[in-house]
């Protein structure tokens, strides 16, 4: 009789099964399934007293689920958007698990159950051309890594690069002469090639010789010489933007990340006439409908939109009420 397969065995499987082998998952969704049951297990450990290899499926109920993902809201201080990232991967596994134990279908039936939660939805983060140029002013390129910084962030605003398509470019992904650009391999593991102005190409003349690396080593290594981490990126955004805000008042109060400075190149493109199709092509977008979260956000269209359309010619009057009574209950 067939035993049936342990947690452990089933989360192994799960990635290297279904996602590495069936699926041929990229190694950013690997990373983000590894990630949400690392932590999964850390909160198993601490509130069910289970060391991870003792953890069985069972213990996985809605509520316990539940709890973790309260947990993330309340005390990790995800955004509902992560929260639902996490039950997707969750729901990814549960859904292998009810193929390869039937036996556990009903407990999969349940967990596939808990829904995701909604959220507001605000308009996008940008900085304008003065703030950016504010931060590319910050990086001492006195230093090593202020230079490197200082190109890193050029390279960033000018082409609207994602984290992990910035961090994974090699140097042999840089192209100069006619046509200058940057290959990069995006998500679908979609490959594209977007186009560099002359301040970076002539940023990156001077980088490459100084980082002196193989084609195939990363253009914006850290200081041990290995490729950069999303962390890493975020880091040292947030110590020239912090140098930012004392020269740039309007930066205080602002968010700053990569993805702040992908938004800020849409919106320069957009506000430039650009036509939303080749913003959606040089981003990287699947469709234009990722396209309207910057035009809702960007007032200075709808200003020009609203300009286009006449006032009403009908001259507004106060309602005066012509009872006494009525007068007196307006009054109040």
């Amino acid at each position: 009789m067939k035993t049936c397969a342990t947690f452990s065995e089933l989360l192994q499987a799960y990635f290297t099964d279904r996602l590495m082998r069936q699926r041929n998952a990229s190694p950013n969704t690997v990373a983000s399934h590894r990630d949400t049951f690392r932590l999964l297990l850390g909160f198993a450990q601490r509130v069910l007293r289970k060391p991870p290899t003792t953890l069985a499926v069972d213990d996985l109920t809605p509520s316990f689920l539940g709890r973790f993902l309260d947990y993330l809201e309340q005390d990790r201080g995800n955004t509902p958007r992560s929260r639902n990232v996490r039950l997707a991967a969750i729901h990814s596994f549960f859904g292998y698990v009810a193929l390869q134990e039937p036996g556990l279908s009903a407990l999969a039936q349940r967990v596939l159950a808990i829904p995701g939660k909604r959220y507001k939805t605000k308009p996008v983060d940008f900085l304008t051309r003065t703030e950016v140029q504010a931060l590319l002013a910050a990086p001492d390129q006195a230093t090593w890594t202020g230079r490197r910084d200082w190109t890193l962030l050029l390279v960033a605003a000018q082409t609207g690069l994602r984290v992990s398509e910035l961090v994974g470019l090699c140097c042999q992904d840089v192209e100069f002469g006619t046509g200058a650009h940057v290959r990069c391999t995006g998500k679908g593991r979609k490959e594209r090639c977007t186009p560099l102005r002359k301040d970076a190409v002539a940023a990156l003349r001077v980088w490459l010789p100084e980082r002196h690396g193989q084609p195939t080593e990363p253009l914006f290594p850290n200081a041990r010489g290995h490729r950069l981490s999303r962390d890493g990126v975020e880091y040292l955004l947030a110590k020239h933007a912090a140098v930012a805000r004392t020269h740039c008042p309007s930066l205080q109060g602002k968010r700053i990340s990569p993805h702040v400075l992908r938004h800020s190149l849409a919106m320069e493109l957009l506000q430039a006439g650009v036509d939303r199709s080749v913003i959606a092509l040089w981003l990287g977008h699947e469709t234009l409908d990722t396209i309207q979260v910057y035009v809702h956000a960007n007032l200075e269209i709808k200003e020009k939109a609203l300009a286009k359309t006449h006032a009403f010619t009908r001259n507004s009057r106060r309602y005066r009420p012509g009872d006494r009574l009525l007068a007196f209950l307006q009054s109040l």
